[in-house]
């Protein structure tokens, strides 16, 4: 049983991937004191279920499953001294001078001091209600991720013969994942003429499995009253509307939801900060840190990752900030608003500060072919394609920034002159 202090450099909400990383980051920043905050009985969040490989080639230059990515921190987490792990506790509310309330089965309620505070809770996955599916509501319906927990920790198969729509990457590896369990997949929905999964699941999961993916798809109504029975797929035209007169149907007792995933920011709304209407997560400047001073907000609480490896750099530099702020070092302010230009959805961070080097992380609305990601005027990188499922990392150096101290900084994605 963990035995809470009264006061903590850093407190951490949530204990997956983007929580243990922040964790380290604060401790190497020289934090004496981190206590992390979990609502589940392990730590690893997401990852725990994710017994699939292609974790870590970035950060361990090794391919890993989810457990054993997730393995590694927590490892590296218990190991060092002044790191305090509380599971199965919830907090409650985060007062501007940062004031937290705990509550837990072991703990009861009670309230800590927290020098800085990093929001790490990760995403929930988007259900059949948010894009209100026709038909009827029979068993047999449900999210990708909910599918993975049941054949990966429960052992429990959702059906024998699944349709998929969504052609997210956990619908993907679900594809896989059911093909090899013996499960017959019909194939992978999606509404738009492009994969909103990485180019490598697409070739790993449903090529190599010849399991269909068919496009500019969606699903027109879902028959069955007590468990699915089938489903009838359209067509799209270019407004996204159903050509229900080239409908066909298509038998099935079990249909995966893999559209997407929310930023689970409700604790964020709470303590009212400045929210980004596009990712669904807070705006932060370049420390991270929030509106309201003190919190920082990092890994797929911020904006939806590809890769966990990225969630883990930006929030071990999350970690470090907050880590800096608590022990009184507090960095320069920002003086640069980050603007998304054309074929640019969101960039993170939205204020820069010209005093360090920055990692910026973006997404383009529509694929493109050879481009040129257009910083300012200054800047300029040779891109050979974009596409909407991939994240785009670019660092920018001090000395660039300097150049626009005190304005707008414009990125923009632009067709190169030459192609």
């Amino acid at each position: 049983m963990t035995v809470l202090q009264a006061h903590y450099d850093v407190v951490i909400v949530g204990g997956g991937p983007a929580g243990l990383a922040a964790a380290v980051g604060a401790r190497d920043s020289g934090c004496g004191r981190i206590l992390i905050v979990d609502r589940e009985k392990e730590m690893g969040g997401i990852l725990n279920q994710c017994i699939h490989s292609g974790f870590g080639l970035h950060n361990f230059k090794e391919e890993l499953t989810g457990p054993e990515y997730a393995d590694r921190f927590i490892r590296r987490v218990r190991s060092e001294p002044g790191i305090d792990i509380l599971s199965e506790s919830f907090i409650l509310d985060i007062s501007p001078d940062l004031r937290v309330t705990l509550m837990g089965s072991s703990i009861g309620l009670v309230e800590i001091r927290a020098g800085a505070v990093v929001l790490a809770m990760g995403a929930r996955e988007r259900a059949r209600g948010a894009i209100r599916t026709p038909g009827y509501r029979p068993a047999g319906v449900m999210t990708a991720g909910l599918a993975q927990r049941m054949v990966n920790m429960e052992g429990l198969l959702p059906g024998k013969r699944i349709a998929i729509l969504g052609s997210g990457d956990i619908g993907l590896i679900m594809a896989r994942r059911l093909t090899l369990e013996g499960c017959e997949v019909t194939g992978v929905y999606e509404i738009m003429p492009y994969c909103n999964g990485l180019t490598r699941n697409v070739v790993q999961c449903l090529k190599d499995f010849d399991i269909p993916l068919h496009l500019s798809t969606t699903m027109a109504f879902i028959h069955g009253r007590d468990r699915v029975q089938k489903v009838t797929l359209a067509p799209v035209a270019d407004d996204c509307q159903p050509q229900l007169a080239k409908a066909w149907d298509v038998d099935c007792d079990t249909i995966l939801m893999s559209i997407g995933l929310i930023p689970e920011n409700e604790l964020s709304r709470q303590l009212r900060l400045q929210m980004d209407p596009i990712t669904g997560g807070p705006r932060v400047s370049s420390t991270l840190e929030t509106s309201l001073p003190g919190v920082f907000a990092c890994g797929n609480v911020l904006h939806i990752h590809d890769l966990v490896d990225y969630v883990t750099e930006e929030s071990m530099r999350a970690g470090a900030f907050a880590g800096e702020l608590a022990q009184g070092r507090r960095r320069p302010q920002d003086n640069i608003e980050l603007q998304a230009g054309d074929n640019v959805r969101y960039c993170v961070p939205h204020t820069l500060s010209p005093d360090r080097e920055i990692s910026v992380y973006l997404r383009c609305i529509r694929p493109q072919r050879d481009c040129i990601l257009r910083l300012g005027n200054f800047l300029e990188k040779p891109l050979r394609l974009v596409i909407p499922s991939e994240m785009i990392h670019l660092t920018i150096k001090p000395e660039i920034l300097q150049r626009f101290y005190g304005t707008t900084l414009r990125i923009d994605i632009v067709p190169r002159e030459d192609a």
